[in-house]
């Protein structure tokens, strides 16, 4: 893969800075194939939109530009592919009909990591990286996002734009996790190792979602939500960030205006996963300890 690329990583990131700047750049071939570069590496698991540095989630804004640029790079064309049914009476013979079209600036992608199990009705656009070991069910990831090895992106999930997941997650049917592509410099939604989200949870605004933590079902974290620890003798209210190992379920929080009071939604932890359970096992049984759905 290295060979592939001429640039180094500072002579890199300055094309895409200075192109972004100036997009009339994007007519010299060296700064368009810069983007395209970028975009490659994004592809390949070699660069990521955010890095976890000294416990702090730093993101590339250079990386995100570069996605940006591609789409003004290219232009929309007609795409197509066909659906595969087993021809009856032949379990190992198929036949080949409906072609399914479309129109866009960006490719499917095809650089799969091996052993990564693709559901029909998977879509994953170019410049997504998918881990070995990962699962995905009918679900969609979009452009510059990361799904861990061991995770499975669950029925009618979505990832959005450069949102990451990470390592033994479950993330469950029609969860929706939002894209975060500009500004460039804004943190992406962020979901760390050996999370459960259940079912109908959405988590966008670049919400940050700690190692371990359980959500259950239809939980929404947002910028401004209260995440509201209520395990304590007091309330410890946080805004955009549920701590690790953390088990949440939504809450209503009554607040008074002008036309009377209203029930507006928060979330609330309401316990904590044992450090002492096995992940693997507490990822299945903790909703359950804490009489919460999935």
């Amino acid at each position: 893969m290295e060979e592939m690329f001429m640039m180094s990583d500072e002579e890199l990131q300055k094309a895409i800075a200075d192109t972004f700047d100036n997009r009339e750049l994007l007519k010299d071939d060296a700064h368009a194939d810069a983007v395209e570069e970028a975009m490659e590496l994004l592809d390949c698991g070699d660069l990521a939109i955010a890095e976890k540095i000294d416990g702090t989630w730093i993101t590339n804004a250079w990386a995100k530009k570069a996605i940006l640029l591609y789409f003004q790079l290219k232009i929309a064309w007609n795409m197509e592919g066909v659906r595969i049914e087993p021809k009856f009476g032949f379990a190992n013979q198929f036949h080949y009909e409906n072609l399914l079209l479309w129109h866009d600036k960006v490719p499917l992608k095809t650089n799969f990591s091996k052993n990564v199990r693709r559901i029909p009705g998977s879509i994953v656009r170019y410049s997504a990286f998918i881990e070995e070991g990962a699962i995905l069910m009918p679900s969609f990831v979009n452009v510059g996002a990361r799904v861990g090895s061991g995770t499975m992106i669950d029925t009618w999930a979505t990832v959005g734009s450069c949102a990451q997941v990470g390592k033994n997650c479950h993330i469950a049917g029609g969860v929706g996790i939002g894209g975060v592509l500009e500004p460039p410099a804004a943190t992406p939604v962020i979901i760390e190792d050996d999370c459960f989200i259940g079912s109908r949870c959405i988590i966008v605004e670049g919400s940050i979602i700690e190692a371990g933590a359980v959500l259950g079902a239809n939980t929404v974290i947002t910028a401004t939500t209260q995440i509201i620890d209520v395990t304590g003798p007091r309330e410890v209210i946080m805004k955009g960030r549920v701590p690790a190992n953390a088990v949440v379920i939504p809450g209503v929080r009554q607040r008074a205006f002008g036309a009377g009071t209203y029930g507006v939604p928060c979330a609330l932890i309401i316990g904590k996963r044992g450090a002492e359970t096995d992940r693997k096992t507490s990822l299945n049984s903790a909703l359950r300890d804490f009489g919460i759905s999935a």
